[in-house]
């Protein structure tokens, strides 16, 4: 059984100190925090790290987030992670509940979520299997 959420989100990113403090410059780290509304009402909070490139539209990122709130009215939360290429503007982009991660009412949660950035502003669609739901 496959559901579907959608939604809008708002996001900050704040660049962090990278653990090494002599690392190259095209490494870099961010806090994301998020605000999710729509059919996923919550908040996502992790870390994402990035690698630019000297080419216009070429760089890639990995992050892990963990969403808490609710999804279509079942509370709990769940880890998001996160693993994106542009390659000279050509964007892929997966993002993929971690096993086993969801808890309370999301407990067995599976499935993964696309983002749109339309005029600045950001959607979420998520293909979701919640076998535990009634």
């Amino acid at each position: 059984m496959s559901n579907r959420a959608t939604g809008s989100f708002d996001v900050k990113l704040t660049p962090q100190p990278l653990a090494d403090a002599n690392a190259d410059s095209t490494l870099g780290r961010m806090a994301i925090e998020k605000q999710f509304h729509g059919d996923l009402e919550g908040t996502g909070r992790g870390e994402m790290l990035t690698g630019m490139t000297p080419v216009k539209n070429s760089a890639g990122y990995v992050a892990i987030e963990r969403v808490t709130g609710a999804l279509l009215g079942k509370k709990g939360a769940f880890t998001l992670q996160h693993n994106a290429t542009m390659n000279r503007g050509a964007q892929h982009l997966s993002i993929t509940v971690v096993p086993d991660s969801g808890t309370d009412q999301l407990s067995g949660i599976s499935g993964d979520l696309s983002i749109r950035i339309t005029d600045g502003k950001h959607f979420y669609e998520f293909e979701y299997s919640l076998p535990n739901a009634k």
